[in-house]
């Protein structure tokens, strides 16, 4: 039997906790704020802690601080109301096993404590403070992501982001650089698609004066540029051949030899990605396969924007921020937006928003101010149709219908995938006449009910 402390100011939800853990066979033991349960971990005993965030007084973060700091540390996993790009990040970087969104149910309850359970790593420095977050989305498939990154941050490895293109694989690179410890180093990033291959030698490496026509002054080159730091190598994929042995040879090496110049040692990480299928690419011998492992120590996949729906409108809302503007999306507007397929992804997304914001005429910006997405305009989805209510509750159904087909009837992975708590996808289901299967049941083109939250947001 396993003794679990639950750190909750919710009284009620620690109590529900507290039994579930006791109906699985643990002893779980409770604390309403972090000062006190900090008090029952030095008192010893405790192999496991569910740690919220928000609490009156010190808050999770600074709990999880001063648990992982202890000699010898219960292993914590973190349950908020409120997942954000930041806290999971931190959360995960300071050695918490996990950090899920409230509420969680019986089965992942279960299987959380079972991952708990072996003994935990040993305790990290405290990081950093935290710098501005440039991430933004809660889907299930970006808190993977993010997750991923805060174990990453204070590692050594290389990283190859993969991903289609637009989907912010920059963003997540300097994300890592920004979070680990050589923060206050620099993050040089180059495209390796962007340069002609004759000049892309001397980009990396550097080159001495003299060494070539033109080479009217020494140049240092983006590996000793970002010596000390990170160095980002975007679109690795499209670097050639001869290339690839050279930049080889320098990761094995750690050395960079300057064109025309004597051996510099360099002490860089290196984070790269690419659009295209380096395993494909190796098999038909267009990319080196010594590289590809190099490189692909532990991989990062980017999910395309289609597949986090949840996380469409939180972006449009902060593109509109970034744009200093002042306008908002209707509910129409929103549903246009969903119902896009984002081929460009998340960078296609930022750029209808700016361009929406500078050309619509009213503070509220309308489905007609985004005609100009492709296929958009001349096919408008059949939801989009009549009342608004009605279009915005059609609009909810088909992503709900989407989501459950896409997982085999499996509702708790659909709300996963929806970015709603499961309760929540009940209630949605029941309100507008869906089965497991996502077929409307009821028989009715326009659900009875309140209207949807997309609705009365946007209105």
């Amino acid at each position: 039997m396993s003794r679990i402390l639950i750190i909750d100011d919710d009284d009620a939800l620690r109590e529900s906790i507290a039994e579930t853990l006791g109906d699985l066979g643990h002893e779980p033991e409770q604390a309403a704020d972090g000062m006190a349960g900090l008090d029952r971990i030095r008192a010893g005993g405790i192999d496991a802690v569910l740690l919220d965030l928000r609490m009156p007084g010190l808050d999770g973060i600074e709990v999880l601080r001063r648990i992982r700091a202890l000699p010898a540390p219960p292993a914590v996993a973190v349950l908020t109301a409120v997942p954000t790009a930041a806290n999971t990040i931190e959360a995960m970087r300071l050695g918490a096993v996990d950090h899920l969104a409230k509420p969680v149910g019986r089965a992942d309850l279960a299987g959380l404590v079972a991952r708990m359970l072996p003994p935990p790593a040993p305790a990290r420095p405290a990081p950093p403070p935290a710098e501005a977050d440039e991430l933004v989305g809660s889907s299930a498939p970006m808190r993977e992501v993010q997750k991923a990154i805060g174990r990453l941050a204070d590692s050594e490895a290389t990283v190859l982001i993969t991903g289609e293109t637009g989907t912010g694989k920059e963003v997540v690179a300097r994300a890592i650089h920004r979070h680990g410890r050589r923060s206050g180093r620099a993050f040089v990033a180059l495209n390796c698609a962007a340069i002609p291959a004759t000049l892309l030698e001397s980009q990396l490496f550097g080159h001495a004066r003299g060494a070539f026509t033109g080479a009217t002054a020494d140049r240092a080159g983006s590996f000793r540029d970002a010596d000390g730091g990170t160095l980002f190598l975007d679109e690795i994929g499209d670097m050639d051949l001869a290339m690839q042995a050279k930049l080889l040879r320098v990761l094995q090496d750690r050395v960079v030899v300057p064109v025309g110049g004597r051996p510099v040692p360099v002490d860089v990480r290196i984070l790269a990605a690419t659009h295209r299928d380096l395993r494909t690419m190796v098999a038909k011998g267009s990319f080196r396969e010594d590289l590809f492992y190099r490189i692909g120590v532990v991989p990062v996949q980017l999910p395309p924007l289609r597949e986090r729906l949840s996380d469409i409108l939180p972006l449009a809302e902060h593109f509109l921020a970034l744009a200093g503007s002042a306008k908002r999306l209707s509910a129409e507007a929103a549903a246009r937006l969903l119902a896009y397929p984002w081929p460009g992804n998340v960078r296609e997304l930022r750029n209808a928003i700016e361009r929406a914001a500078v050309l619509a005429p009213l503070p509220v910006l309308t489905a007609a101010d985004f005609g100009f997405l492709d296929g958009t305009e001349a096919a408008a989805p059949d939801w989009l149709a009549g009342d608004l209510p009605g279009a915005v509750a059609r609009l909810e159904a088909e992503m709900i219908r989407r989501a459950l087909a896409s997982c085999g009837g499996n509702r708790a992975e659909a709300a996963r995938r929806l970015g709603i708590h499961r309760q929540l996808l009940y209630e949605k289901m029941r309100r507008l006449g869906l089965d497991p299967s996502g077929i409307r049941t009821d028989g009715v083109g326009t659900p009875d009910g309140t209207p949807a939250e997309t609705e009365e947001k946007y209105r």
